[in-house]
């Protein structure tokens, strides 16, 4: 599972939209609390670029190949009790949940953790499942370059636009 940053918006308001209709949880302002539970995506975005810099930085000091790179991050994500890969969901998940227990915009909160933990995760695997099937195609067509380069980068965005294109997802 990834998350992309053009996927925060979306998933914020289905997130918002679906716990307050289905009555889970009761808001005072609803553009403070979208707010809250984008800042919970975009954090989870920055730690996840900043743990695969130190794990880049980290083969690169040990001399080891490109190849070990998840294995790193994976380490350095459990050091720093940060989640990657599928486990991702479980971890946004509880960090939004978290959030609805502190929030100065939820006023109240009347479902179970679990049922919450459930339509969240459930909300987050439908809006990050696409992005991966998406991903391994664009993946497909960019064998040729090392990942994590500044043209792996940009032609990953051409070729993830031209695949949405044709998939009717732009």
């Amino acid at each position: 599972m990834r998350l992309f940053s053009s996927k925060i918006p979306h998933i914020t308001e289905v997130v918002t939209r679906t716990l307050i209709d289905a009555g889970d949880l009761e808001i005072s302002n609803r553009d403070e609390f979208k707010r809250d539970v984008e800042a919970i995506l975009k954090e989870y975005l920055r730690k996840d670029r900043e743990i695969t810099e130190a794990a880049k930085d980290l083969l690169e000091a040990r001399g080891l190949p490109y190849s070990e790179l998840y294995k790193t991050k994976r380490q350095l994500a459990e050091r720093e009790e940060f989640a990657i890969g599928d486990e991702s969901v479980n971890w946004i998940a509880n960090q939004l949940v978290e959030m609805f227990m502190q929030s100065q915009w939820v006023e109240e909160v009347f479902a179970e953790d679990t049922a919450l933990r459930k339509s969240l995760k459930e909300i987050l695997r439908r809006n990050m499942q696409a992005d991966d099937d998406l991903d391994r195609e664009v993946r497909k067509h960019l064998k040729h370059l090392e990942e994590g380069t500044t043209s792996f980068e940009i032609e990953y965005q051409k070729q993830l636009e031209l695949v949405r294109r044709r998939h009717g997802l732009s």
